[in-house]
């Protein structure tokens, strides 16, 4: 009886030990493969919101990590486009925090001056039909921010129409677009003040 649970026990180690093997290498085989993948949706999403000719870096190299209440609570990615060794604009992970079903969060480019370039939702919650039309595959609504000027943080064309701005709100959902016209808003504003902090801002490496 023994012998034979030790030989069981010597057996199921095996297994054990063949299956962590295949698994590790399985990992390794596909890691590179996955990480690629992911590279390349970022850089085209990135494409969305920031003309590819707009800058000659590796945006996605030129990455750092900002504690900004502008972008939302916690830390936020940024990645900062440049011409040469100029700093032109950036694309800014940031956080609608007052959508109708929650936090929003959206990929925004902006130059230094006030000119937002583009602007995506990567996330969001909202009721569908309604203010899911932030999102480009139901409607062309999030469009509209490219080359719009935020000319101060008391623009009060750079909102909702219901508020007295230019963007539209959707049928029967205001929460929603008036969340995300208000976000960019912050974050166009916030852009112009990074030219002064980029030599003190963390690289994306540093703070893992």
């Amino acid at each position: 009886m023994l012998k034979t649970m030790q030989k069981h026990g010597v057996t199921l180690a095996v297994f054990a030990a063949v299956l962590t093997g295949l698994t590790a290498l399985v990992n390794a085989l596909t890691k590179t493969t996955i990480e690629e993948q992911a590279a390349k949706q970022q850089k085209a999403l990135f494409d969305q919101v920031i003309p590819s000719d707009f800058y000659d870096n590796d945006l996605q190299k030129s990455c750092f990590i900002v504690q900004a209440p502008q972008l939302g609570k916690g830390e936020h990615r940024l990645f900062v486009a440049r011409k040469g060794d100029n700093p032109v604009g950036v694309v800014m992970e940031t956080t609608a925090p007052d959508g109708y079903s929650g936090a929003i969060q959206l990929l925004v480019g902006s130059d230094f001056s006030g000119t937002i370039l583009g602007t995506r939702v990567t996330e969001h919650h909202e009721t569908p039909g309604l203010g899911d039309k932030i999102e480009l595959r139901l409607s062309n609504w999030i469009l509209h921010f490219a080359g719009k000027v935020i000319h101060g943080e008391n623009d009060a064309a750079f909102a909702v129409k219901k508020d007295g701005g230019e963007f539209d709100q959707f049928t029967g959902a205001t929460i929603t677009p008036r969340a995300v016209v208000n976000a960019v808003k912050r974050a166009g504003l916030y852009a112009q003040t990074l030219p002064a902090q980029l030599n003190n801002l963390p690289a994306c490496e540093e703070s893992q």
